[in-house]
């Protein structure tokens, strides 16, 4: 299993290669001091970029990047109606050493909702 370090490297090494990405944030348990530390956290990572569209549904790009997963979930295609402009395209992946990443990218601006966030990028 790749450690932690080696999955924020990862993480960081993908932004800050890709012009495109203009900030990383990274929130939920591994964001939170007070989350219990355990086998079963996953990285909550938001990248924000200026055009959501090179990386809507681009598998390809996540394959290139992270690895081939195991199970993948993409829930902004699995809807029956067309998809809602709201900024986003969500991967919810799960990786054959065992890591999960929740990875969203996001053209809207981000929004405090008081959840821990932890800011791994601001180009």
């Amino acid at each position: 299993m790749r450690t932690e370090r080696e999955m924020l490297d990862l993480i960081l090494r993908t932004a800050e290669a890709d012009e495109r990405i203009r900030a990383v944030l990274l929130s939920g348990s591994r964001a939170d001091p007070e989350a219990p530390k355990d086998r079963y956290r996953d990285y909550d990572v938001a990248y924000f970029v200026n055009d959501i569209a090179p990386f809507y549904n681009n598998t390809q790009w996540i394959k290139e990047h992270f690895g081939e997963p195991l199970i993948m979930q993409t829930p902004e295609t699995m809807d029956l109606l067309p998809p809602a402009a709201d900024g986003h395209f969500t991967w919810l992946m799960i990786f054959p050493d065992g890591n999960r990443i929740d990875l969203s990218v996001e053209f809207v601006p981000y929004r405090d909702n008081g959840e821990p966030v932890i800011v791994l990028l601001d180009k």
